[in-house]
């Protein structure tokens, strides 16, 4: 190979797969990936009445008819769509929303439109993501001391990189 240019072999093995109970009340297909890549799921708004329309800075709650109850151990990561952020300018306002494995309400999607124009949310649009994943539980262990780094308390722009 030439100098400079590197081989790197990724293997592939069968993914991890969990089974979650779910309820869905819309009339919408099941959240589903789109690709084989694809770590979220979309999401789309479940709005009987048939649409809703956000103002310029405007924030709603949109229902997405979807109950589940994930395993203990598991969270569920609503995401924006990076389409809607860049077409729209619609995004979430807290990013990534948490749904915890206690959770049985409904999800619902924080929508923010950060555009200076209204944006219309028709029923059956995709309007988040959603990415299943693990987590771990902390136990805190208080001290007087924490280790020595070489970055210590650096903060924001501590590397002067820009």
């Amino acid at each position: 190979m030439a100098p400079g240019i590197f081989l790197i072999l990724i293997k592939y093995e069968d993914m991890e797969t969990i089974k979650v109970k779910i309820i869905n009340r819309s009339h919408h297909d099941l959240p589903a990936y789109a690709t084989e890549g694809s770590a979220g799921m979309d999401i789309r708004a479940y709005l009987p009445d048939g649409s809703v329309t956000l103002g310029a800075l405007e924030r709603r709650l949109i229902p997405t008819g979807l109950y589940m109850q994930l395993p203990h151990g598991f969270e569920c990561q609503i995401r924006p769509r990076s389409g809607l952020a860049l077409k729209k300018g619609l995004s979430l306002v807290n990013t990534p929303g948490t749904v915890d494995s206690d959770y049985r309400g409904e999800i619902g999607i924080i929508l923010i439109n950060l555009s200076n124009t209204p944006v219309e949310i028709a029923d059956g649009e995709r309007v988040a993501q959603m990415v299943i994943t693990r987590y771990t539980r902390v136990d805190w262990e208080p001290t007087k001391r924490l280790d020595v780094t070489e970055r210590e308390d650096g903060g924001f722009g501590h590397s002067g990189v820009s």
